[in-house]
């Protein structure tokens, strides 16, 4: 979908327009625009098999490139924190032991070229623009992904259609370590204005889901920054939640050495999630198993274990917590459901219902699959004060934001309580509050953009 520049976000495509002619003395040919995302409910779950809700944001990602014979890709940000980055279209080589900005762009630029065969591929010179907070959680690393699959598709004359192109960036952005599921570049791809999704795995497909009148829904920083690429924390549950379907498998006497995901379990088993969740119970213990364990009871050997099952950022890894990451999975899939069910048939309690969904979800998020932080406890607990009906994490987790329910009539109220009893006090948080805290609405997905 091409479009000319919408009116509104004419200033921001003009200043870019500005740094891409300071920095390559010629004028782009066309602009990309992936959206960031936030996820109302359904954490840790879509690389398990479990639907998902997000919606996309108003902040994103936006490059504008021109396209040039010479087979080079040249990128420049905006930000001068970010550093140029210059390489051959033909060694596209992805260091996932230095997660750096230029990186996630070559994913997806590699992504399309070897899922479409390109070669040549068509040279590139790029500036992109980021108002998406890194290491958020509101997904800056996935839309620029995104953003550069479009970019390459765009630069060399090919067209897929969205699933496709979400389906190629959702594998791609591994090529960087992360073992995602693929809910983020779902949604920057699948997302439309004035709805949120429930995203769906095995085939993908998006859904509206109409949020409720009443009530908005207020993103919040709590200021410490988690890259999961740069650390084996995400990777870690990946593996977790593998190791757990495996053993459930097992014991149900399942072929489990080809089950991957938690929900392939209930699909064989036929069995309700409330039923996964007494499997869980009766199968697998509370105390962490440790890898001499996981392999007696699988009948495998160490080997390989680390060759077959964990990756390379978590063959340290000695123990595993299988019963709590697959409690949290299963409960949290029933969330998601559960919170579309509410959406759909608007009782009058509706925002009651959802608050208490999220509030459950941020629980599960804390004690089963350990995926919060202080600040972010924190932050939920000051957002529940201040007059939300509704506060949890979203994003992986260990950082990064919060988002929060709250009823329109208690917006101003809670933004200013917010930013006393959060940011005002801390002086760190207080020079970061300006971008930190703001109420968002669903957005639409990504899309190019040719000048008026």
């Amino acid at each position: 979908c091409r479009l000319l520049i919408p009116s509104l976000f004419i200033f921001r495509f003009r200043k870019l327009k500005e740094r891409f002619v300071e920095k390559f003395g010629e004028p782009p040919l066309f602009y990309a625009c992936a959206p960031g995302r936030v996820n109302l409910i359904g954490e840790h779950i879509d690389y398990c098999g479990y639907a998902v809700l997000p919606m996309a944001i108003e902040q994103s990602i936006l490059a504008a490139v021109s396209v040039n014979d010479t087979q080079s890709i040249q990128l420049a940000n905006v930000n001068p924190q970010y550093k140029d980055f210059a390489v051959s279209s033909e060694e596209l080589q992805i260091d996932r032991t230095n997660p750096q900005w230029y990186y996630y762009y070559l994913c997806g630029v590699r992504g399309v070229k070897e899922h479409l065969g390109l070669a040549p591929l068509a040279g590139m010179k790029c500036v992109v623009d980021g108002t998406v907070p890194p290491s958020s959680g509101l997904s800056s690393s996935s839309a620029l992904v995104c953003c550069a699959g479009l970019v390459t598709l765009e630069a060399n004359n090919k067209m897929l259609s969205k699933v496709e192109l979400a389906e190629i960036c959702a594998r791609c952005e591994r090529y960087i370590g992360t073992e995602g599921g693929g809910m983020d570049q779902s949604i920057s791809f699948l997302a439309e204005e004035g709805t949120a999704k429930l995203i769906e795995f095995n085939p993908l497909r998006a859904v509206d889901v109409k949020l409720p009148d009443g009530a908005v829904f207020v993103i919040a920083n709590c200021c410490v920054e988690m890259n999961k690429a740069a650390t084996s924390h995400f990777n870690i549950r990946v593996v977790e939640c593998r190791l757990a379907a495996k053993l459930l498998a097992k014991r149900r006497g399942l072929d489990w050495s080809c089950v991957q995901r938690l929900s392939e379990v209930q699909a064989a088993l036929g069995a309700s999630l409330e039923e996964m969740l007494t499997m869980v119970q009766e199968v697998l213990h509370p105390e962490p198993y440790s890898r001499e364990e996981v392999c007696q009871t699988l009948g495998v050997s160490l080997e390989q274990l680390r060759d077959g099952v964990l990756s390379a950022n978590t063959q340290h890894v000695t123990h595993f917590k299988l019963h709590q990451r697959a409690q949290h999975v299963y409960s949290e899939a029933a969330r998601v459901l559960r919170f579309r069910e509410v959406c759909e048939a608007a009782p009058d309690d509706s925002i009651r219902q959802l608050g208490l969904l999220m509030q459950q979800s941020h629980t599960s998020c804390r004690d089963l699959y350990e995926c919060s932080c202080p600040e972010l406890d924190q932050l939920v607990r000051t957002c529940l004060k201040a007059g939300a009906v509704g506060s949890r994490l979203t994003g992986a987790g260990w950082g990064g934001c919060t988002v929060s329910m709250v009823p329109v009539d208690k917006l101003e109220a809670f933004l200013q309580e917010v930013r006393k009893s959060y940011y005002t006090s801390d002086p760190r948080r207080a020079a970061l509050e300006k971008h930190s805290l703001f109420v968002t609405k669903p957005g639409g997905g990504a899309a190019l953009f040719l000048e008026a």
